[in-house]
């Protein structure tokens, strides 16, 4: 059994990474640790979890994390970087599902993420956890460092035509929808019902920071900088994210065949017959990336659609796929949760 900590178990990633690891058949919870609420009984905030999670939260000063096997941080940025070293030193492995060790440039991050960074010597050894570009890496981390959840759908769509290198990457375009969860479990005005509901809104035209993490993956796959416009949008839905993508062919390309070739032996994603439009229901709850691609009217644009649960492939359900990774334990262990309907 793999003893399993986790930092900050009261956000939206940490219950999902709750209610997955309840099912996982070697997962051991240990400690989840709450400041606020430690000491009051898992299940007593979360009824979903009442008699599959046992245990009570408790203060990170006084949690054997030390003791786990794995740590995941489900905390807000700027938390896990403060900690990591400690438990790297006693010989725990770490999987951070926030942003402190995805992008490799440190001045980039900071200026993105508006804070010194505690710890950037251990930046350049995490490995970026999007097992379907680094799954070999992965097999030997310490660190992990779990991707966000539009540059997950954004890279896993974009990926097949620029490992090909068959469309100009200087002009991709990104354009995204993200259900409220992905805003987290604070309260804030603009994801209140009376706000989100009824309403559909582009944010962060200006700059997102998940652009430099995306730009950085699908750069490094390019083997050059490349140039990409991203657009976030929030919709009025709890879960799910819809990445449209758009890119110039430069070269003739059977597109479905090389979608299909590409991720045949992946086991969360799914590329759907030609001419099929996935929707975000279809990955609720579950550890799955469908994509479809699209060739309107026979022109030079692809029109790529990825869709994914934020919650799951875009976070919990990916760092446990991870975790399974490093461990040695088939990929799909825990995590063949189908999809929920309607």
């Amino acid at each position: 059994m793999i003893k399993i900590g986790i930092v900050g178990g009261t956000g939206y990633t940490g219950v999902e990474l709750l209610r997955l690891l309840a099912q996982h058949p070697e997962a051991e919870l240990t400690a989840i640790t709450s400041r606020k609420e430690a000491g009051m009984p898992v299940a007593d905030l979360f009824p979903n979890l009442r008699g599959r999670v046992k245990l009570a939260f408790s203060d990170p000063a006084q949690a054997p994390l030390s003791q786990c096997d794995v740590v995941f941080f489900a905390t807000p940025n700027g938390v896990a970087m403060t900690q990591t070293r400690a438990l790297l030193d006693a010989g725990v492995k770490v999987i951070d599902l926030a942003a402190d060790f995805r992008i490799k440039d440190i001045a980039m991050w900071e200026k993105w993420y508006g804070m010194a960074h505690a710890c950037p010597d251990l930046v350049a050894e995490a490995v970026y956890g999007l097992p379907e570009i680094n799954r070999d890496r992965i097999r030997g981390a310490r660190l992990i460092a779990n991707p966000g959840c539009y540059p997950t759908a954004v890279q896993l769509g974009f990926l097949p035509l620029i490992e090909a290198g068959v469309v100009d990457t200087d002009h991709l375009i990104a354009d995204a929808k993200s259900g409220v969860s992905g805003a987290g479990r604070k309260a804030e005005v603009h994801t209140l019902l009376a706000e989100a509901g009824d309403n559909f809104k582009a944010y962060g035209v200006a700059g997102h920071r998940h652009w430099p993490e995306i730009r950085q993956g699908l750069s490094q796959l390019a083997g050059r900088v490349v140039g990409l416009t991203f657009v976030p949008h929030l919709t009025p839905m709890i879960r799910g994210i819809h990445a449209t993508l758009y890119a110039r062919l430069t070269q003739e390309v059977d597109l479905q065949v090389l979608y299909e070739n590409r991720y045949r032996n992946e086991p969360f994603v799914d590329v759907l017959p030609a001419g099929a439009h996935p929707e975000t229901r279809s990955v609720r709850a579950a550890n799955v990336c469908r994509i479809a691609v699209h060739r309107p009217q026979g022109g030079d644009t692809v029109v790529v659609l990825s869709v994914i649960d934020n919650l799951v492939k875009g976070a919990a359900g990916q760092a446990i796929q991870n975790m399974n990774i490093l461990f040695g334990l088939p990929e799909r262990l825990g995590l063949d949760q189908v999809p929920l309907l309607p």
